[in-house]
C-alpha cells in the first residue's frame, strides 16, 4: 500500500492531464521512502455529476484519497502526507491560478483486521 485514488470534476479534463499527475503522486511517494513501488496503486476516477460550492460550472475539484496499511509512525504518515500533497498542488499550480478550484487530500489508515492481498508484482518490477 498505498492506494492513492483521485477523484476529479470533468470540467479538468482538458485543464489538466491526470496520467502524469498519477505517475508525480507515485513517485513522490516512493520517494519518501515510507511506501514501496510494488505496493502502490493509483487511479482516478472522473465525476461528470458534481456541484461545487455556488454551483459555477466554472468550478473545478480534484481530491486525493491515499489509504495506507497500518504500521507507520505518525512522523512517516505526516512526512508523506505533506510530500505528496504538495506534489498535487504543485502540479494543479497551472489550473490553480487560473479558475476557481478546489483541492483536498486524506490520508486513511486502514485497521489491521481483515486487510488481504495477493500479487507477484515484485517478481515482475524491473522486467520491461
Amino acid at each position: 500500500m498505498p492506494h492513492l485514488i483521485v477523484e476529479y470534476s470533468a470540467n479538468l479534463e482538458n485543464k489538466a492531464e491526470i496520467p502524469p499527475l498519477l505517475e508525480a503522486l507515485v513517485e513522490t511517494a516512493i520517494a519518501t521512502g515510507v511506501f514501496p513501488r510494488a505496493g502502490i496503486r493509483c487511479r482516478a476516477h472522473r465525476c461528470e455529476h458534481y456541484h461545487i460550492a455556488d454551483g459555477n460550472p466554472g468550478f473545478a475539484f480534484l481530491h486525493l484519497q491515499a489509504k495506507i496499511g497500518a504500521g507507520r509512525t505518525e512522523d512517516q504518515k505526516e512526512t508523506a502526507s505533506r510530500a505528496i500533497f504538495q506534489a498535487l498542488t504543485d502540479y494543479m499550480q497551472p489550473v490553480y491560478e487560473s479558475q476557481g478550484l478546489a483541492l483536498s487530500f486524506e490520508m486513511t489508515e486502514l485497521p489491521v483486521t481483515l486487510k488481504y492481498n495477493h500479487n507477484n508484482l515484485r517478481d515482475y518490477i524491473g522486467k520491461g
